[in-house]
């Protein structure tokens, strides 16, 4: 079942949109640092990449699934999913940026090496919580 669920096209169209979110997600904290903190920015810039997420997933990747949800009900669970995303990006991001890359010798371009790494964790198991909860089908 995995198997057949990560070699799909959903699959490649939500890398896809993940990307794009990803890339919005990324870019943003850059430009929240200049105002707040590492992890506020980080926390910030996840928000903003989860609308994106939520609406490029809904018009392009599971568009085909109307599931039993209304619109408000769908972004309660991708929100929610999302959350456990951002625990796992922000934990990731904080243990590369503060200890882990820092012993490895790596002084630059510390904090965006971090969270870029931060931001591809949790690809899978948003992936299936969004196909099976968020826009499960009818």
């Amino acid at each position: 079942m995995l198997k057949k669920a990560f070699f799909s096209t959903t699959f490649l169209k939500f890398l896809a949109v993940g990307g794009f979110a990803a890339l919005v997600n990324f870019f943003s904290r850059i430009g929240f640092s200049y105002f707040v903190g590492y992890t506020v920015a980080i926390i910030l810039a996840y928000c903003l990449g989860i609308v994106t997420a939520f609406i490029f997933n809904k018009l392009y990747v599971f568009n085909h699934k109307v599931g039993r949800r209304s619109h408000a009900e769908q972004f309660y669970y991708f929100f929610l999913i999302n959350l456990v995303g951002l625990a796992q990006t922000l934990v990731i991001s904080l243990l590369l940026a503060h200890y882990l890359l820092p012993a490895l010798g790596i002084t630059r371009a510390v904090e965006e090496i971090a969270h870029f790494i931060g931001i591809c964790v949790p690809v899978f198991t948003s992936y299936l919580g969004h196909k099976y909860i968020t826009f499960r089908p009818a």
